[in-house]
């Protein structure tokens, strides 16, 4: 061996758990900069760049920051100063590494938008001497503009890179009967905790433009697949697909959470029970939009009861899901 051959470490795995991202405080100038990096991505946002780039710099960038400002110091967890998502994503990785505690594993957390960044961690994996990486989008129903450009930002990582590791990604998980299993637990949890009995569970996953399904991204016939497991594992409450979150006037995937929220007391539900399957840690879309406005507008509408099912979270049958998911491709 060469002695002055710089030292080299090799023969590990990275798994690398990959949350949308969130930004580093409720600072406007913060909400800002992670708007700009999440509504630049031409995944999300599939219209004529130099067109998009006029609206979102002139437009967006100036009023809608204070808007998801106000969401996010709603949820914030201001004794840690930190996101609830950007929590828990590093308590799923916590658990992870207390669970898998093999010396060549490497596990880590990043987001796509914002901090601590892919990049960073795939460059950090390598310097641990992970030779194979894993990608686990925490994106149960694989869409484009989520599991698509994780993979797009992670293959733009290895681009710069002269000793590149081999790569696998888990892209989808929609029908694993862990994923279900702990879906139905979740619910089961909630109902003994609460005093009335839920007429209807609305299962609220978050839209994509009608467009980008017309176009054949498969998400709309996964999320449609876990409600249908669910309902399948859980037969005592009816359950009922929603889309939330959608932006801009364009045609979203449908029926809409927020409109079927104002709809069913009219229609003789009053006594509602929200999950968000699609969600593997809660967030601003399930702990303002849902939790706040949507009890809000169901309230006024006519509802008496309403509660939402935690998301998945750090939960402990959610970690054997993701050491389940992870044993199969570190096996391959």
């Amino acid at each position: 061996m060469n002695e002055n051959h710089p030292k080299i470490n090799f023969g590990k795995t990275g798994v690398l758990l990959i949350n949308l991202g969130t930004p580093d405080s409720t600072d406007w100038w913060d909400i800002r900069k992670y708007l700009k990096e999440f509504l630049s991505d031409r995944r999300v946002i599939e219209v004529n760049p130099i067109i998009w780039q006029v609206i979102l710099n002139l437009f967006i960038l100036t009023f809608r920051p204070s808007k998801t400002a106000k969401a996010y110091k709603e949820i914030w967890m201001n004794d840690i100063n930190k996101s609830p998502l950007r929590f828990y994503t590093e308590m799923q990785a916590k658990k992870l590494s207390e669970k898998m505690t093999e010396k060549s594993l490497h596990i880590d957390f990043a987001m796509r938008y914002g901090n601590p960044s892919i990049k960073s961690k795939i460059y950090k994996m390598q310097e641990q001497g992970c030779e194979n990486l894993i990608i686990m989008p925490l994106y149960p129903q694989y869409a484009a503009a989520t599991t698509a450009t994780v993979c797009d930002e992670v293959y733009r990582t290895l681009m710069g890179m002269r000793w590149q590791p081999s790569l696998q990604i888990i892209s989808h998980y929609e029908s694993e009967p862990k994923y279900i299993e702990a879906l139905k637990n979740s619910i089961e949890k909630k109902i003994s905790e609460i005093n009335w009995q839920p007429d209807l569970i609305l299962a609220s996953y978050h839209g994509i433009p009608q467009k980008y399904f017309d176009k054949g991204d498969p998400y709309h016939c996964y999320c449609q697949k876990t409600s249908r497991l669910l309902a399948e594992s859980f037969k005592k409450i009816p359950i009922k697909t929603t889309f939330q979150s959608r932006f801009g006037p364009q045609a979203w995937l449908q029926p809409y959470t927020d409109k079927t929220l104002e709809k069913l007391p009219n229609e003789g539900t009053k006594n509602l029970l929200v999950i968000c399957p699609g969600f593997a840690s809660d967030c601003v879309e399930t702990l303002e939009e849902i939790s706040i406005q949507g009890k809000d507008s169901f309230i006024k509408s006519g509802g008496k009861n309403f509660d939402v099912v935690q998301c998945l979270n750090d939960n402990d049958d959610h970690i054997e899901l993701l050491v389940d998911l992870i044993n199969k491709y570190i096996n391959r």
